[in-house]
């Protein structure tokens, strides 16, 4: 599998694995026998259960055409919807455990996942996936049109990773937080603090330490109570995984 390195505005390297070319066409089917059975239950349901069809019989060309594109909308809006509100997935893709990542190392925008699914035309619809197959084998990222103009990838979410790579940090059942505040945070800046902080000290790079303790002030309104930049990141961390594993 192709393995994809993403470079942060920290300069951190965080690798992804891209998913496989399988499991993004598979995903595709799933999403398409999802459209295909909400088609199914709205024509059964709406058009020959509550007689709709009978009523735009009656109804001039417009009037039927508005209708239908009403009920359709879900269908050709579907990916754009589902990866905004699910950071990235469909139900697809939620199933084989990929998902859409922005190759800079943040969560991607409404604007990207918008321009993902403009470019769906060109990729999928006119040239049967033709275009955004082989765009996905020649890119060194695995990416389809969409990705390359959205600046994004598909990642598979199933590598085996331990502690050390994620954003989670291990807790004592007792352990009291200091800094509320770092619910201001999301799961990705959590992870790029980490990652950032990790290679500072492996490093030895005091100044880099110095600047993401400064930059978490300023994103935060944190203000470090320790007087030690590398404890006051520590307990960032781990108060931060102990406010959101509360939620």
């Amino acid at each position: 599998m192709t393995q994809l390195s993403i470079n942060t505005t920290q300069n951190v390297n965080i690798n992804f694995t891209a998913a496989s070319i399988g499991d993004r066409i598979l995903a595709y089917l799933l999403d398409f026998l999802a459209k295909t059975a909400y088609l199914i239950v709205i024509y059964s349901v709406f058009f020959y259960g509550l007689g709709i069809n009978k009523l735009m019989d009656k109804m001039d060309d417009w009037s039927r055409i508005s209708i239908l594109v009403l009920f359709y909308m879900p269908v050709a809006f579907y990916s754009l919807l589902l990866e905004s509100l699910l950071e990235g997935q469909t139900l697809g893709k939620r199933l084989l455990k990929i998902k859409v990542v922005k190759i800079d190392g943040y969560q991607a925008s409404f604007g990207d996942y918008l321009m993902r699914w403009l470019f769906r035309i060109i990729d999928v619809s006119f040239s049967s996936g033709i275009v955004g197959l082989v765009s996905i084998i020649a890119s060194e990222k695995s990416q389809r049109l969409g990705d390359m103009a959205g600046g994004t990838s598909v990642i598979t979410l199933k590598n085996n990773i331990n502690i050390n790579h994620t954003i989670l940090e291990e807790i004592d059942v007792s352990y009291v937080p200091t800094y509320p505040l770092v619910i201001k945070l999301s799961d990705n800046d959590a992870r790029i603090i980490k990652e950032t902080f990790n290679s500072a000290r492996a490093n030895k790079d005091y100044h880099m330490i110095t600047r993401l303790k400064t930059k978490i002030e300023d994103v935060t309104g944190i203000r470090n109570q320790s007087g030690n930049d590398e404890d006051f990141i520590k307990t960032i961390l781990k108060d931060y995984n102990y406010y959101t594993q509360k939620m």
